[in-house]
């Protein structure tokens, strides 16, 4: 044989030697887990690095364990109250055995999709427009239970199930739109309304309040003067007895008072019953001054005379 021949020889066989490397030694990411068929059937499952195996009799499945995504495409539904709904989702899933997501199912990604639209279409029959709308979280957890139990089987573990949007027809929207503005306006009056009725009520007991004040302290100011005057007069009415007054010493009072009765504007003056006895002290008073004064005279002019 040439060198030629030997040559190509050589280079045929590093090829080959090239291609059965390269079918023989597999390299495992850490978020992934290798399935190895000899011949067609399962030997094995290899961890993350490297591993070798026999080529063109075994082969290796790589297995991505990290949480992914199905996203569920809208469809319409129709709810308890019979509107028709467009509803979408997304759900979030794990594979817990690479066998079983490799060999129990042919296509996951399809599979939980429609498993998905399904229940959704369940669980949102029965339930009226308004509840649906208002029960996100319930039907979150319900449909990540179903769809976890379901494919448990599978080999993966659903970890959350997130409606992107219930949405409703057009004029079903406007309706709801309309009514919560009739709902506002409504709880707007009822407002208004209370607000007048708890302002009418506190003015009323303030004017209440107020008149009860008032007529407190009337009734107040009157027990006080009368008081005072009832002690005035007591101590009067002691005063006077404690005195012992004459006859002589009412006249002159009773007289005083005539004088400022007389002071008034009044073009007449009506004298009490009274008054004949009490002008007759006056001319007795008259008399004793002129019997008090005659003496001294009299001592004056004898004085006078000497």
């Amino acid at each position: 044989m040439s060198i030629g021949g030997i040559i190509i020889l050589a280079i045929v066989a590093l090829i080959l030697l090239l291609i059965i490397a390269s079918n023989g030694i597999k390299i495992v990411r850490p978020w992934q887990k290798g399935l190895i068929e000899r011949l067609g059937k399962y030997q094995r499952t290899a961890g993350s690095g490297l591993t070798i195996i026999i080529p063109f009799w075994e082969k290796m499945i790589k297995v991505d364990m990290r949480e992914q995504v199905v996203d569920v495409p809208p469809q319409a539904v129709i709810t308890k109250d019979n509107v028709a709904v467009n509803v979408d989702a997304v759900v979030y899933y794990e594979v817990t055995d690479p066998v079983k997501v490799t060999y129990n199912v042919a296509d996951f990604y399809i599979a939980a999709t429609k498993l998905a639209q399904t229940n959704l279409r369940n669980l949102i029959g029965d339930l009226a427009l308004d509840e649906s709308l208002t029960s996100r979280e319930v039907i979150n957890t319900k449909l990540r239970q179903i769809l976890d139990d379901a494919t448990d089987k599978w080999g993966t573990k659903v970890t959350r199930v997130e409606l992107q949007r219930i949405e409703p027809p057009t004029d079903v929207t406007d309706a709801m739109h309309r009514q919560m503005k009739a709902e506002r306006d409504r709880r707007a009056m009822i407002l208004e309304a209370e607000g007048h009725k708890q302002s009418a009520i506190l003015k009323a007991e303030g004017e209440a309040e107020a008149i009860k004040k008032v007529a407190d302290a009337n009734k107040y100011e009157k027990l006080t003067v009368a008081k005072g005057e009832g002690e005035a007069i007591q101590t009067v009415f002691k005063a006077i007895h404690d005195g012992n007054p004459t006859n002589d010493l009412i006249a002159i009072k009773y007289l005083e008072a005539l004088q400022k009765i007389a002071d008034g504007k009044a073009t007449k003056v009506f004298l009490p019953y009274e008054a004949s006895g009490i002008l007759s002290s006056v001319a007795g008073i008259g008399e004793i001054l002129k019997e008090k004064t005659a003496p001294g005279k009299t001592t004056s002019e004898k004085k006078g005379r000497s």
